[in-house]
């Protein structure tokens, strides 16, 4: 299923008799490799061949498909991988086949076999008896040994489409007489992933589970998987940068017993989509969705803009690094929405950035050149238009931003300068003027902070992170009560001990 160009050319080669007797089949798990092998072999010692198509009644036919017969031998190469087993493939090739014509080795998972079973097999690879065929299958062609792949025919099997998994188990749905709707088996053919395999014993379970009425609820219940209508309604609550709606809706699909894990990876799976959708112009004919999806995918692409699906994207990556390390993905996925639906609300260099491209992007067009005489300037028109917007800026998001957004920016580009601001703290906002407070004891680094370069620096750092052209203005707070004064002694090695023991509510640890 789905390996035609693959089955044609083995085809051609067993009806203009060139056989190969070494091939090696690769591919993802579950597409067919294995059972391409047998059929192979059937096709070889099959009473009317070889044959590209095998009786499938024959002695040779029935015994290759129950497992059974001695002419054909499968081998995990998982578990039977070192030179002791190639050995003793080594001693048994030279005996003629019992009942077909070949003896066939078909050795799954071929990649795990040590280099030394490898290098044991080379030569009887390289001049096999004429009635020997090897059928080496892979997931990682890149494990095998370039000497090895040299002396084989190479096969790559490819990942399915959706539509041809669909159509797969809508056949197997008919034969056994399953009642499943085409929705339900699309939610079975995605979380498949491109494995026949995986996909059918999903069926399976279903049907087992169901008493042979599959519904896609039943779907959704055993797969954990999230119904597309609830990416589609996030997404639309993030257009509508509606925060509350947002956190209310991921506590009702909690609530549901939804996996929020999963929720994450197919939400980036669906923004995914939509970026391909926004830079294509077209919804690809690779993506894994029925023509419904495909509308509302051109639909929602055209609402939600291109920084909006990057920025979540990000965010979201944050989400799938916390369940990498065992995590809760939850607060992630929360913080996730409320950053993307209330940008002011978080002063990083990122969401600066986000920020003033959503600005732009919303913003007057800009206005042309004033045309200019020779002799006399012409005025410009006057224009209706109101001014571009500035970014929204309070004292109390500055404070929070100074330390870990601004002075890095500002450590980019002077580590002195970084060094001068970092006993200094934003102390009012007035308009666009900032003004920064030293504490008495550091009038020197204040001096420093005024000099024109150092000045210079700041005002760039605040631009890039608030995306506000600030003016500066200097001052010199009183002196700290608890500040300890300035004769006081030094704490001792046993005193230093001390304090951090109360401050970290640590505890010592002998080497």
């Amino acid at each position: 299923m789905g390996q035609e160009p693959v089955v044609r050319t083995l085809q051609n080669a067993i009806t203009g008799g060139q056989v190969r007797q070494a091939y090696l089949f690769a591919g993802p798990r579950g597409t067919g490799k294995t059972s391409l092998a047998r059929i192979l072999a059937k096709a070889l010692n099959c009473e009317q061949g070889p044959t590209a198509t095998p009786c499938k009644v024959c002695h040779a036919c029935q015994t290759i498909a129950a497992g059974t017969s001695l002419d054909v031998v499968e081998m995990d190469a998982a578990s039977q991988r070192g030179i002791d087993d190639i050995r003793e493939i080594r001693e048994r090739v030279v005996l003629q086949p019992a009942e077909g014509r070949y003896k066939v080795y078909i050795l799954d998972e071929a990649h795990q076999l040590t280099d030394a079973a490898w290098n044991a097999l080379l030569k009887l690879i390289e001049e096999p008896p004429p009635h020997l065929v090897f059928v080496f299958c892979t997931t990682d062609l890149g494990k095998v040994l370039p000497t090895v792949r040299s002396r084989c025919q190479t096969f790559v099997f490819s990942r399915p489409r959706l539509p041809e998994l669909v159509r797969v188990l809508r056949w197997v749905a008919d034969g056994e007489e399953i009642d499943v709707p085409d929705q339900a088996l699309a939610l079975v053919a995605r979380a498949a992933r491109g494995a026949y395999r995986d996909a059918v014993s999903t069926l399976d379970q279903l049907t087992a589970a169901t008493g042979g009425a599959v519904t896609v609820q039943s779907v959704l219940q055993l797969l954990g998987a999230v119904e597309e209508e609830a990416l589609f309604r996030i997404c639309d609550l993030v257009v509508d940068q509606d925060t509350a709606g947002a956190l209310t809706f991921v506590e009702d699909l909690a609530e549901q017993g939804q996996d929020l894990g999963r929720l994450v990876t197919d939400l980036l799976e669906h923004l995914r989509h939509l970026m391909l959708v926004q830079h294509m112009g077209e919804v690809p004919e690779t993506l894994p969705v029925t023509e419904e999806t495909r509308e509302k995918l051109r639909e929602q692409a055209n609402q939600l803009g291109e920084a909006t699906v990057l920025r979540l994207c990000d965010l979201l990556a944050v989400a799938v690094e916390d369940m990498r390390q065992g995590g809760d993905p939850r607060l992630p996925l929360e913080l996730a929405l409320v950053k993307v639906t209330r940008p002011a609300a978080d002063l990083s260099r990122e969401s600066m950035a986000f920020r003033l491209e959503q600005l732009e992007t919303r913003g007057p067009a800009h206005v042309s050149a004033v045309a200019v005489d020779r002799t006399v300037a012409v005025p410009e028109p006057p224009t209706n238009e109101p001014p571009p917007l500035k970014p929204s800026l309070e004292l109390e998001q500055l404070q929070e931003a100074w330390q870990r957004t601004v002075l890095p920016v500002v450590e980019e580009k002077s580590v002195p300068t970084a060094a001068v601001l970092r006993s200094a703290r934003p102390a009012r906002l007035a308009e666009d003027t900032l003004t920064l407070e030293f504490p008495a004891a550091a009038s020197f680094h204040r001096n420093l902070a005024e000099e024109p370069k150092n000045a210079t620096l700041l005002q760039d750092a605040l631009y890039e992170v608030t995306g506000r052209r600030l003016g500066l203005a200097f001052a010199t707070g009183e002196d700290d009560e608890e500040r300890p004064a300035a004769d006081e002694a030094p704490l001792d090695e046993e005193g230093v001990l001390e304090l951090m023991k109360d401050t970290f509510d640590a505890k010592e640890v002998e080497e």
